[in-house]
């Protein structure tokens, strides 16, 4: 009998972000998002730093489905075709961290219909990040 549980067909997700002004990108993560590098990659001409974000989900969603979230969330249709969303333990002292860091409000913290606490903010290259809290 084997009782050995078969991998997963996908052990990790990993998410590259490039952007022209490496230090002020370091700097929003790992201060604004208190994340501790994993890894640094630092060769003659060019760097890198890998951030543990915790578990990972690719979520899929078809236009209609982007825009229902967009409008619970910022009140419109605003993200691009890419938005993170982190679960955060204290959605307020995140966003006071992103905002420190150069974080801009797309919307204030709303309460969803299914009961979780977001904000959508932006980093500073643009990309929106939707940041939540759970409940107890």
């Amino acid at each position: 009998m084997n009782f050995s549980t078969p991998l997963p067909p996908v052990l990790e997700l990993r998410v590259a972000l490039t952007t022209k002004q490496y230090e002020r990108f370091v700097e929003f993560y790992c201060v604004g998002l208190g994340l501790e590098p994993t890894q640094l990659w630092t060769g003659a001409e060019d760097r890198a730093v890998i951030l543990d974000m915790g578990k990972a989900t690719l979520e899929l969603f078809d236009e209609p489905h982007a825009a229902a979230v967009d409008q619970i969330e910022a009140g419109n249709r605003v993200s691009g075709p890419i938005r993170f969303a982190l679960q955060v333990p204290d959605l307020q002292a995140a966003l006071e961290r992103l905002l420190a860091h150069g974080a801009k409000i797309v919307h204030p913290p709303v309460v969803t219909p299914w009961g979780h606490h977001n904000v959508r903010v932006q980093d500073p290259d643009g990309l929106q990040i939707t940041l939540f809290q759970v409940p107890a």
